[in-house]
């Protein structure tokens, strides 16, 4: 088993679901995406780099796309979720809508790529 996979074995039912749905979403935007750390925290990665880190906070759920470009770029559609630079929060019982979780993936994987 990977780090995300541990991680998401570790959770709760509404935790382990909520985080789940968004990582299952990152896998089909990015499917050769590999389990991994970014910044210490269980994360995809894509190419070798961090792509993306969700975790269970003390009053949120945080998605960390590792680019406070991309937050930024995505800051309209996310307005209500962003926590930070490089944060979107949210809560499991109101999860990020799925079209939006793909932008993220799609505009971190789009970044990494145009380092190569």
């Amino acid at each position: 088993m990977g780090t995300v996979d541990d991680y998401l074995a570790s959770l709760g039912d509404d935790d382990r679901a909520a985080i789940g749905r968004v990582y299952e979403i990152a896998r089909d935007v990015v499917p050769d995406a590999e389990q991994g750390v970014g910044y210490g925290m269980p994360a995809l990665t894509y190419r070798g780099r961090p792509l993306i880190s969700v975790k269970k906070a003390k009053a949120h759920v945080g998605l960390y796309p590792f680019s406070a470009s991309v937050v930024s770029a995505l800051a309209t559609q996310l307005a209500q979720h962003v926590g930070g630079k490089g944060t979107i929060r949210f809560q499991p019982g109101a999860p990020l809508p799925d079209d939006a979780i793909r932008a993220i993936v799609a505009a971190r994987r789009a970044e990494i790529d145009s380092a190569f």
